[in-house]
This record gives C-alpha cells, structure tokens and sequence, in this order.
C-alpha cells in the first residue's frame, strides 16, 4: 500500500507528474528514466540513503511511475512512495557491483516487457548516479530502443516551488539561522574546528523546535585565512586563531529541502581591505536583491551586484547563484539556472536560490550570502534573517 506519511500531498505529487509528463510530449519522449535521487524524491516521495548503488524512477505517460532499485531498498520504497506496492521492482543482491552482470540488465527487461523496447527513452545523461558503464548496458540490452539525453528535464521542472515547498525551505531557514547564531557564540582563538563542527551537526540535526533536521546535501565548509581562497575546503584538527577570517557555509535541512546561507567571522581587528571587500559586497547584494524580481533575468542580478565590486576593484569570475530546493549529496544546487552575466532566464514568482556571490581572493575568502525566493510583486525575500556583515569578535 501507498506510504502513510508522505510528505506532500497527493495532489501535489499529481501536479508535479502533470508538469514531467507534458515536458516528455515537448520533447517526444515515450518513457523516462530518473536517477537523480532529488527528481526521485520530487516525483515518488522516496527518501532512503540508496543512491550509491544503481536506482530509479520510471515515467510513463499512462500509468503510474515504477520504483526501482535494489532490492533491499525496495522495501524503503513501498514505505516512501504514494504508488502502490505493485509499482515497485528491485533486482537482486547479487547485481551490486558484480563483474559479470549489471542491475541495467534487469531495467532493460523490465522496459522491454512494459512494450517500450523499441521507443524512444530518455535519460539523464550528466548526471552524478548515473555512470558510463550503465549507459552502455542499456544501450547493449536495449538495441531497438533510441536513447536520448533528459538531462534536467524533471529539475527544470521543479524551478518554481509550489507553497508547500516554499513552508519547508522556511523550516530549513530557520535550522540555518540557529546554525549560524551558535557558531557567531561559540568560535573564539584556540577552539578546535572539530569542536565546531561537532555543535553545528548537532545544531542542524535537533532542528528548531517540532521541526526536526535532516542532513545535508554538502557538509560544513568553514576555511580560515588563506585557506578561505578555497571555497570547497571542509575542516581540520587545527584551531581558530586571531587574526584571520573563516566564512562558514552551511544548510539548515528540513525534509530534503535547504536554505543555504554563509557568514564570515574575523577574530580580532580586521584589516582594511576586507572592510573595504565587506562594504562592497553587501552593496552588491543589496543590488541584486532589489534586481531579483519577477520579470527580470537571472543576469540582472549577477550584473547589479558586479557594479559595486568593479568599482572596488575585485574581480569576480563565478556565477553568483543557482537554484535550491530538494537535494541529496553531493549538492544543494539544482543544476539548471545560473545567476550570471549570460543567464538570460526569466525570474518567475516561486524560484528560489541560494544567492551565492563569495570572494575567493589570491590568499582571502569572505562569504555572506542569502538564500532568495522570488516574489509576485517587489524584491526578492530573504529566507534567513541576520545582518547582512563581516562579524568580528574582538
């Protein structure tokens, strides 16, 4: 039977459908096939730390989806997902990193007895579960069939979040703010970052009151110094000292749904040219809040908060932002718009994004940023709500 607590409605999870299936017509695709365990969830409901052996979803035009995957995880599966149990197939343990056959195998058979072995299947093809070997398995065992790159196509689709998805980013908001206020509490000279580290997993995963936290899609990035140049270093054994800047990003996580956000905290007297880097950076952000409006592009944007750091003097290559919502390791972002200078995306009412514009100097890092949800009229809204500077703690 269907999963008793589900995390959306199951008129939700019909709209979300509708929205697939009517992409597949665009671009004529017969049947679909998902990997990505965030499109999975989006679409089923699943939930289950499965993704590192080979599992999907099937989309079909006329019939419920199919879960798919190994078999021990089937029985995740008929605990998370609104079809009913027949619409859940596995394959046997013995496919799991075996050598001499493939779970692709078993899919193709499964393709191929629903009558849609000589169709036209779409996959996505850059994907990070989804591997080279798999596609050539499919493409051996499925030789009548026209295999085509979905690549994205059920992420775009998830772009404009409906209310009840925007309620659970605002859950995460709020786990992300309680993240931050204990880590602008806690750090101080000669505190290990291991201890750190320790309080915000234990912040993240208590959550914030009845709304308890889920992990993650990335783990807490928090470099110090020149380290902070590196925006993806993670933490160490070594402590916190005087003298340097350490930004932290983190995600709040409610029901696989986050709310990114980072904040820099100097110990001690700040140099001039990171006050200098601050003052500018938040006039850029303030600029691209106030571009971030419904009818806009994703660029207008990233082109409102260049100004102020053009006249600072930072040069600043990276995108600035991407979209968020439902994610699963290794990243929050959902792959599809870009808040840079050759985005031309139209901002619509409901997208959300982490709005991202970090410094990664030659031997500096400062990061504040804002998760963002567009709005029917004005501005965009703020998820978290913290000012908006460089912290210091003398």
């Amino acid at each position: 039977m269907p999963a008793q607590t589900l995390p959306f409605s199951k008129s939700e999870y019909d709209r979300r459908l509708a929205k697939v299936r009517a992409a597949m017509a665009e671009k004529d695709i017969d049947l679909l096939f998902i990997e990505d365990p965030s499109n999975m969830a989006w679409l089923t409901g699943y939930d289950g730390w499965s993704f590192y052996v080979h599992q999907g979803v099937v989309v079909f035009h006329d019939a419920d989806p199919v879960w798919w995957g190994r078999s021990q995880d089937s029985n995740g599966a008929v605990r998370t997902v609104w079809m009913d149990d027949a619409n859940v197939a596995w394959y046997p343990d013995h496919y799991v990193q075996s050598t001499i056959c493939h779970p692709m195998e078993i899919l193709a058979a499964l393709i191929r007895d629903r009558g849609f072995g000589d169709k036209r299947i779409g996959l996505e093809l850059e994907n990070y579960y989804f591997s080279a070997k798999a596609f050539l398995v499919l493409q051996k065992e499925l030789p009548d069939a026209q295999l085509v790159d979905a690549t994205a196509l059920v992420n775009w689709q998830r772009a404009v979040k409906s209310d009840e998805e925007i309620a659970y980013m605002r859950k995460a908001a709020r786990i992300s703010e309680k993240i931050v206020d204990g880590v602008l509490e806690r750090v101080e000279p000669g505190m290990k970052k291991t201890d750190v580290v320790a309080e915000i997993y234990a912040d993240a995963i208590r959550g914030n009151e009845e709304d308890w936290g889920d992990y993650p899609a990335i783990v807490p990035l928090l470099p110090s110094g020149s380290d902070a140049a590196a925006p993806h270093l993670t933490w160490d054994g070594r402590t916190f000292v005087e003298g340097a800047a350490t930004f932290f990003e983190i995600s709040g996580c409610f029901r696989r749904y986050h709310a990114p956000f980072c904040r820099t905290v100097f110990l001690g007297k700040p140099p001039q040219f990171l006050l200098d880097a601050e003052a500018a950076l938040v006039e850029g952000l303030e600029a691209g809040l106030e571009a971030a409006k419904a009818g806009n592009r994703a660029c207008d944007i990233a082109q409102a908060l260049a100004l102020p750091l053009e006249k600072a003097g930072i040069e600043r290559a990276a995108r600035c932002g991407y979209p968020i919502g439902l994610s699963y390791p290794p990243d929050w972002g959902e792959r599809t718009i870009s808040l840079r200078a050759e985005d031309q995306t139209v901002l619509e009412p409901g997208m959300t994004f982490h709005f991202m514009p970090g410094l990664w100097m030659k031997d500096w890092g400062l990061e504040i940023t804002e998760s963002i949800l567009i709005r029917e009229n004005g501005a965009a809204e703020c998820f978290c709500d913290r000012p908006r500077k460089l912290f210091v703690k003398d």
